[in-house]
């Protein structure tokens, strides 16, 4: 046999058939390079080796070197899976026609099904921190442990007991084990209000080869430990339980690989057991505990499951989707829709293996419907600061809400309509105050979670004109003219593509500044900037009427030259132009001019922005300048252009 296994790699390059027969035939057990086949012999090993090498498995095995195993995958995946029969059929659903009117109740389970799936648990000043940070936000149901797990867990419940708000109930988890659910209750002793949480899993797979239970006896464990939290809680005769306002879940555990109607049999046993009522419903937690399918079949199962059980009106039906498939949120508002009344999950997603389903884009997605969802996130950032520090994982850029960048546009285009959005919005608020919200791309206003608008457009070498004059705008007020936002986005470009990463936003003011000569002296750094710069500036000037043109004497002058310049016009700026091109013999054409005030109050100083063409060339260089009085600032940025035209060697001195 060992022959065999070593000879294994003259087959790699062979030809094979697929034989009709099923690859459990054999199994092979890899120790180093030791193949033990099992019920096989020679010929039957040949005939499961070509089965699985039919299926596309390049390299079998290495036997030396302690090289693995390489199995890529199958090109016939149904030889290795096969899709998930959910065991229902609903052909009159009515969940596809119903919206979301109502936020559900909301359980976190940060601290308990959250903080068990770290690779570094939450200390017990980190707990605290985190709980009352969930406080802070709005829950009113938080299950904090698994008091029968350890000491530090009892403790941890206790402390919540003793510190949680009367509006509160704390909830703790236990599996069906007698013993550990007579811990679990001693950690909520003198509790005002309470949920104890009890699962079984009911699924075929976890039933055979976990449990080893039939469903008889499944049934029975769970119907006798739920009288047993009863008999301990709400029926309890001792005065440190029998204050508490008790709530009572049960989870059967993997419920979405459950057939339908055996959930229900054992939730009908549980229920008859606990006995609820319309003030107290029982919770029945029917997690996707692994995410079997579409978000469409979870919501058939919980439609199902509600419209099934007998005396709905005394029962909870709570979620509880994990995300395995990346469907979590859209199978939690569809199930939602199927009928769940209360949805469990961790903020921003946490959990074991991909996770729970993320409460905050639940509760957000809630808010963007104009539905007040209940849950406070109006200081998003230190929530996202709490998590990340108790966590010790760091919340996804692309998150959706929370992430860094999840209200960022590099894209020109989207630069572009979110800009424009943003003047009607603001336009739309000063003529009528109509805040209803409608903005390209941002489905939510950033400043409803705490967030402001500098964030929102950033630039890279991907930016258009856009994304640089919305800096511009939101921090020196200037609302450049078309021309201008075209002809800063090039240099813009150019400075991103050099430093070959995104721009910030200080860098992009700075680099503005620069180009047009548009430097504050009230300033520090522009001061040290124009120092250094032997830079022409408006000085004394004079303007005359001459009929219909006006006649302007200017002294421009900088550190190193006096220009006297005469010219004329049909206004002073065209004068102005004028006297440039008769000093330096060029044709020094105004194509473009554009003015507006600075800020909202009659005082406000006004900016200019002047394009030129000198002589032939087809480059227009652009001007900005700034004053109290709107024709100077014109005239301002004018000088600026000949500045630019300096620089750029359009002009000789």
């Amino acid at each position: 046999m060992r022959n065999i296994c070593r000879g294994m790699t003259e087959f790699q390059n062979a030809e094979f058939s697929v034989f009709s027969r099923s690859i459990g035939t054999g199994i092979a057990a890899i120790n180093m390079d030791t193949w033990i086949w099992l019920d096989m012999d020679s010929s039957s090993f040949t005939v499961s080796f070509s089965l699985i090498y039919g299926k596309s498995i390049h390299h079998l095995i290495h036997t030396n070197n302690n090289k693995t195993i390489n199995m890529p995958m199958l090109k016939d995946p149904s030889v290795k899976y096969k899709a998930f029969d959910p065991q229902l059929k609903l052909n009159d659903r009515q969940w596809p026609s119903k919206t979301l009117t109502k936020p559900p109740r909301w359980l976190s389970t940060d601290l308990r099904d959250g903080n068990q799936s770290l690779p570094d648990p939450m200390s017990i000043p980190e707990k605290k921190l985190y709980f009352k940070e969930l406080l802070n936000i709005g829950f009113k149901e938080i299950e904090v442990a698994f008091p029968s797990a350890s000491q530090i867990d009892f403790d941890f419940t206790r402390w919540c007991v003793e510190n949680s708000p009367d509006d509160v109930s704390i909830q703790v988890l236990s599996p069906c084990r007698p013993e550990l659910i007579k811990r679990t209750i001693e950690s909520l002793k003198g509790a005002k209000r309470a949920t104890v949480h009890i699962y079984l899993a009911t699924s075929d797979c976890f039933r055979n080869v976990v449990f080893g239970m039939t469903h008889e006896e499944t049934i029975e464990k769970a119907t006798e430990c739920t009288k047993l939290v009863r008999e301990l809680t709400k029926d309890s005769i001792d005065d440190n339980y029998n204050k508490t306002y008790w709530s009572f879940e049960f989870s059967p555990e993997t419920f979405s690989d459950t057939t339908p109607d055996f959930a229900l049999k054992v939730c009908e046993s549980v229920k008859n057991a606990w006995g609820p009522n319309i003030e107290n419903p029982i919770i029945f937690n029917l997690p996707a505990t692994v995410e079997m399918s579409t978000p469409n079949v979870y919501a058939d199962q919980i439609e199902y499951f509600s419209r099934n059980i007998s005396n709905r009106e005394t029962i909870c039906i709570s979620l509880h989707p994990h995300n395995d498939r990346g469907c979590a949120v859209a199978a939690a508002e569809l199930a939602q829709l199927g009928g769940a009344d209360r949805v469990e999950g961790c903020l921003f997603g946490n959990g074991e293996r991909t996770g729970n389903v993320d409460l905050v884009t639940l509760a957000l997605n809630l808010y963007t419907q104009g539905i007040y969802p209940n849950l406070d996130f109006s200081n998003l950032e230190n929530v996202i600061e709490v998590v990340e520090k108790c966590n010790k994982i760091p919340v996804h850029p692309r998150a959706p809400y929370g992430g860094q960048l999840v209200v960022c546009a590099f894209s020109g285009s989207h630069q572009d309509a979110i800009k424009k959005g943003f003047k009607k919005y603001q336009d739309k608020i000063k003529n009528n105050g109509d805040i209803k919200w409608s903005m390209p791309y941002l489905p939510l206003d950033p400043q409803d979670i705490g967030r402001n608008y500098e964030a929102i457009i950033r630039v890279n070498s991907q930016s258009g004109k856009g994304g640089a004059s919305w800096i511009i705008l939101r921090n020196l007020e200037l609302d450049l003219p078309r021309g201008l936002q075209i002809d800063f986005s090039r240099r813009v470009q150019l400075e991103s593509e050099w430093k070959g990463r995104e721009l910030k936003t200080k860098e992009i003011i700075d680099l503005f500044k620069d180009k047009y000569y548009l430097y504050d002296e009230n300033d520090e750094n522009d001061n040290e900037t124009v120092a250094m710069l032997d830079l022409f500036k408006l000085g004394n000037y004079n303007v005359t009427n001459e009929g219909k043109n006006r006649k302007i004497d200017a002294l421009v002058s900088s550190k190193s030259k006096e220009l006297q310049l005469n010219g004329n016009g049909n206004g002073p700026i065209s004068a102005l132009a004028n006297s440039i091109s008769t000093y330096f013999n060029v044709k020094y054409e105004v194509i473009h001019y554009n003015e507006h005030t600075l800020g909202k109050e009659s005082n406000s100083k006004a900016v200019g922005y002047i394009g030129v063409r000198v002589a032939d060339n087809e480059q227009i260089i652009w001007g900005v300048g700034i004053d109290e009085d709107v024709t100077e600032a014109g005239m301002i940025a004018l000088i600026n252009t000949l500045n630019g035209c300096i620089r750029d060697k359009l002009i000789r001195e």
